[in-house]
């Protein structure tokens, strides 16, 4: 913008390289250390909600920020009483006061014992944007009206740029291809989670308007991916094919194959259900205890996290691309055509990344529906679920012609297993009936070698069925899984030491 001050790329610059992640404790710690600039604003109280629309309205029309309540201009944290009823109040006014639509994102933090709210704001995609039918702008650590150069500026920008692929007017026809359910379900989703006002919710026309995914009785683009029957039939690269491997190799024999086509909520759900049922988990058995302990093998915010992040941030301007599922027995891939936005990195993902949104619209209904809570901190949750459980971190690979895919590997498992399971290993080979095994083992008692033998090492996975959609078939015979071998390969590395 031609009117800001030279000192105010100098606070960026400075800003930028303290905060590159949503707002953790530490990072608001920074942040308080660091003081007010460009993209930082702290108010002492919510209370004034149309100082907070302007400073909102000037970080989407410059380049994005984050505004701090319960501080003190000082840094002082005083805190902000009846936080979530606060967080509601707020964003439903900022909805109905902003113009056009934007993604904000407000949270509420405990820091001191006091509860504080952090408002994300991302450069918004559609400027110049109004706040009461004015246009502000950020400019150094102030909020001013932007005057007529200003307003001049942003436009001729806003032309320069193409028009977005989601904004861009779909070819499908609204009145048949829109799948009512689904429309209906978002409203209903909005609800529960209070961040939108809809003109009429019996209306679906209106309703779609006030999604911002129509225009003039039209749907765009964002919309026909979100809510017609089939945007497949249309738009080729909005399936999401799913691929679970018989081994670590690509291109070896899929156990289980699907393509998934429909509404971006369901096809996301459906995708989801595939990882879940072609994912073991991890069993386990407290010493003492018989009950055991099932956990999934990748934790599961994680992986719906690094879905729908996919699902949200992709290249969807190409017909060829999409997004891909691979379900190895020791990694999870998940694919997506295009590449990371510009300025955002496979190290910064691991930190968390300011806000930086290739299909905002289509990532506003994700986040009205409870799918997306903050726009920059999808990456920076997947590795803290994966520490918390102990895992390794997921990792990003990105390449201008090959795509972006995140990689979740496999954590090594070994459950705890009784002296009964390892024995029934140890003389397990190839494939046996229930007879030849207890007759390896010199057992005689059937009802003992079922409960003490054969039904531990199933719960623990160590051994599976040849059968297993005949559990009394009298052909059933048992094989060594994954897991039982790689429990035999501890027993034998302990054994050398």
């Amino acid at each position: 913008m031609s009117n800001v001050h030279p000192a105010s790329v100098a606070i960026i610059e400075k800003t930028l390289l303290v905060w590159s992640g949503f707002m953790t404790l530490k990072k608001i710690k920074q942040l308080l250390s660091l003081g007010e600039g460009q993209q930082i604003e702290f108010k002492s109280s919510i209370q004034n909600l149309i100082g907070l629309g302007k400073v909102v309205c000037g970080f989407l029309n410059t380049s994005g920020g984050y505004l701090i309540c319960g501080v003190t201009e000082r840094n002082e944290v005083i805190g902000i009483a009846d936080s979530q009823s606060a967080i509601n109040k707020l964003e439903n006014y900022l909805l109905k006061s902003i113009s056009p639509k934007a993604f904000i994102a407000a949270q509420a933090e405990e820091l001191d014992k006091k509860l504080i709210i952090s408002i994300e704001v991302p450069a918004g995609s559609d400027v110049p944007y109004a706040f009461n039918d004015v246009i502000y702008v950020r400019n150094g650590e102030l909020t001013q009206i932007a005057n007529a150069q200003m307003i001049r500026d942003i436009v001729m920008r806003q032309q320069i740029e193409p028009e977005r692929w989601e904004r861009r007017f779909s070819f499908c026809d609204i009145e048949n291809d829109i799948d009512a359910q689904e429309v209906r379900d978002a409203i209903s989703d909005a609800g529960n989670v209070r961040r939108v006002l809809f003109r009429d919710e019996e209306n679906i026309s209106m309703a779609l308007e006030d999604f911002s995914v129509a225009r003039y009785g039209r749907l765009t683009n964002g919309g026909d991916v979100l809510f017609t029957i089939n945007p497949a039939i249309r738009l080729p690269q909005t399936r999401i094919r799913a691929m679970h491997y018989s081994s670590d190799k690509a291109g070896d024999k899929f156990n289980d194959m699907k393509s998934f086509e429909g509404p971006l909520h369901r096809i996301f759900e459906d995708a989801y259900s595939f990882i879940v049922r072609n994912t073991s988990s991890i069993s386990t058995f407290s010493k003492g205890s018989p009950k055991r302990r099932d956990t999934p093998l990748y934790p599961e915010e994680a992986v719906r996290e690094a879905l729908i992040n996919a699902l949200a941030h992709r290249d969807y301007s190409s017909a060829s691309g999409g997004v891909i599922i691979h379900v190895y027995p020791h990694r999870l891939e998940i694919w997506n055509s295009g590449t990371l936005p510009e300025g955002v990195t496979e190290k910064s993902l691991l930190e968390g990344q300011i806000s930086i949104l290739r299909n905002p619209d289509i990532a506003h209904v994700l986040y009205l529906r409870g799918l997306m809570e903050k726009a920059g901190r999808g990456s920076v949750l997947m590795v803290q679920k994966r520490l918390e459980n102990g895992l390794p971190s997921p990792f990003w690979k990105s390449n201008p012609l090959l795509g972006v895919t995140v990689t979740f590997p496999a954590p090594e498992v070994t459950p705890e297993v009784t002296p009964e399971v390892i024995r029934l290993l140890k003389h397990l080979t190839g494939e046996m009936s229930r007879g030849d095994l207890q007759d390896t083992l010199k057992l005689r008692d059937t009802e003992h070698f079922r409960k003490s033998y054969i039904i531990p090492s199933l719960e623990c996975k160590a051994i599976e069925m040849t059968s297993p959609e005949k559990h009394t078939s009298s052909k059933q015979k048992y094989r060594i899984s994954t897991v039982g071998k790689q429990i035999l390969a501890n027993i034998i590395d302990k054994d050398d030491v």
